[in-house]
């Protein structure tokens, strides 16, 4: 039974219940299974009537929603390849892409996404949730493939260059789905209940669909947000046991609460600032005897209402796509709220590590998971092979080659290092690493973390300086200079002279995939951004 069978089972099998969740505000809208298996049946049936056959891409563009799962569904169970975009990727960016995957359908939510995306590609095939969802019901079981046969392409995200489409096999996500939900099980435990999952991330990415599958396969409900904007309502009101999130979302929160937290009676801050060097003390094995009593009285008068605030049935947060700052991850764990970091690329499947429980150390990623082997080339880069490797990229042979040592180890292009415990750390991006005139090697990513755990209001920071005589910093995000100022001098107290941010300047602007700095998953798009700030640079360094 493939993962597609199992999935379509559960939904048929019972269909009073609601395996998806909207949340529209403070309200939960569940759509019961048999109106799921109802749009999944009418979905195959408008597909087959366009003539998609097994293998034939079918592209999907849309917003997080009950109707997206069922369109997926129906297009895995017709044997096509599901090709998800993101809905709020410039049109231009999205037709590249879709002229590359030479689709058979596109499936846009609505009339105005359709349009924008006709407006860059006039003979697009286009169909809207409207019209898909109107086809006669087919009511078979799923179309069968073989494990080598793909399922999925994704398209990376394109930090340094044009974006690729990642194929991944049933066998990789057959392989995947089971290693995730004995993980999941190891953390949550078995509670006799459904987890309660929230879930905001665009399904188009590797790590939300694998979440979003876990959960169909587990037979769980996931709720779904469905406006970006009012986030924090729909979370409260969805009241998770766990989500999958991003490191921004995590540093926004920290910040928020302790900008919150300075404007409370001095004795509570002061209270707060003694435990939190308290708990820091006994993080790194130095703690003193009367610590135990100052965060005690922390937590009764201060963790356990920040804790209440943040979700007051949340067991844990689990945290990948980019590096989690140390500092963040003990302070959510300071408050009594664990933070299990995932590592993975699109081309691994999203996974190639996860943290286990009691074993999750700050800064660190995790063991390799069970049937992913894991090593550092000679440079120091981190080489993956196992199950969950995709089967090269849609239909460039150059690009696959390259990917790959001689070998036939996964080229991750991320700088790590393991403890003798098997636990490891991603410590940059080997292609990312600048080398100012002075010829020292640099890896600006840890450089970039400690500007945005340090620096309050500051939402990106991007460090340049290859081929200059220093290193040259970038904020974004609504700073005050003199902090800045302050933040970027004791950070260079700490650094090698080599290392040291001679020269910083604040950005007129916030760094979003709409104005082409960031990718859509909020990755820095280094090219871009080195373009865009050309002129300054060249004034700075002048």
């Amino acid at each position: 039974m493939t993962f597609v069978d199992r999935m379509l089972g559960f939904v048929t099998d019972d269909p009073r219940k609601s395996l998806l969740v909207e949340m529209h505000g403070v309200t939960k809208v569940p759509t019961p299974n048999s109106d799921t298996s109802d749009r999944i049946g009418r979905a195959r049936g408008f597909l087959r009537a366009q003539g998609v056959v097994k293998g034939d891409r079918v592209v999907l563009v849309a917003p997080n929603s009950a109707r997206w799962v069922a369109a997926d569904l129906a297009i895995l169970a017709e044997g096509a390849i599901s090709v998800p975009m993101y809905a709020r990727q410039a049109p231009a960016e999205l037709a590249e892409m879709m002229h590359d995957a030479e689709p058979r359908v596109v499936i846009a939510s609505d009339d105005a996404l359709a349009e924008a995306i006709r407006g860059e590609w006039p003979e697009a095939p286009l169909v809207t949730f409207e019209e898909l969802f109107r086809g006669d019901v087919i009511d078979e079981p799923a179309v069968p493939r073989a494990d080598d046969d793909v399922a999925t392409v994704i398209y990376t995200s394109g930090t340094s260059g044009a974006a690729k489409g990642v194929m991944l096999t049933m066998a990789n996500i057959d392989a995947m789905l089971p290693t995730v939900t004995a993980s999941l099980e190891r953390l949550m435990g078995k509670r006799g209940e459904d987890d309660v999952v929230f879930h905001y991330l665009p399904f188009c990415f590797a790590g939300s669909r694998i979440v979003l599958w876990t959960c169909l396969y587990r037979n769980n409900p996931i709720h779904m947000s469905t406006d970006l904007n009012d986030l924090k309502t729909e979370f409260t009101a969805a009241r998770p046991h766990y989500f999958l999130n991003v490191p921004t979302l995590l540093e926004r929160i920290k910040n928020g609460v302790e900008d919150n937290l300075m404007e409370q009676n001095p004795a509570v801050v002061a209270l707060y600032e003694r435990a939190k060097r308290a708990y820091q003390r006994d993080v790194c094995g130095r703690g003193r005897v009367a610590d135990g009593m100052i965060l005690a009285a922390a937590r009764a008068l201060i963790f356990n209402k920040i804790k209440a605030k943040i979700g007051p049935r949340l067991e844990c947060l689990i945290c990948g796509s980019a590096p989690l700052g140390e500092d963040t991850q003990v302070w959510f764990e300071m408050l009594g709220i664990p933070v299990y970091q995932v590592y993975g690329l699109t081309e691994t499947t999203a996974i190639a590590t996860m943290d286990e429980p009691r074993a999750a150390k700050p800064g660190r990623v995790g063991h390799a998971i069970p049937g992913t082997e894991m090593k550092l080339a000679e440079d120091g880069e981190l080489l993956v092979r196992g199950d969950n490797i995709f089967a090269g990229y849609w239909r460039n042979e150059d690009a696959t080659k390259a990917a790959f040592s001689d070998d036939g180890w996964l080229l991750t292009g991320d700088a790590a290092e393991v403890d003798n415990s098997g636990n490891w750390r991603i410590v940059g991006r080997t292609r990312n690493i600048l080398v100012p005139s002075s010829g020292h090697n640099i890896a600006p990513e840890p450089i970039e973390q400690q500007l945005v755990e340090t620096i309050r209001g500051a939402e990106h920071a991007v460090v340049f300086g290859h081929a200059r005589p220093f290193l040259t910093a970038v904020i974004s995000g609504p700073v005050d200079e003199g902090d800045v100022e302050a933040r970027v001098e004791a950070l260079n107290s700490e650094l090698p002279h080599y290392r040291r941010i001679r020269k910083w300047f604040v950005a007129p602007e916030l760094f979003s995939p709409e104005n082409g700095l960031l990718t859509a998953n909020q990755k820095l798009k280094r090219g871009a951004l080195e373009s865009h700030f050309k002129d300054k640079l060249d004034e700075v360094y002048a």
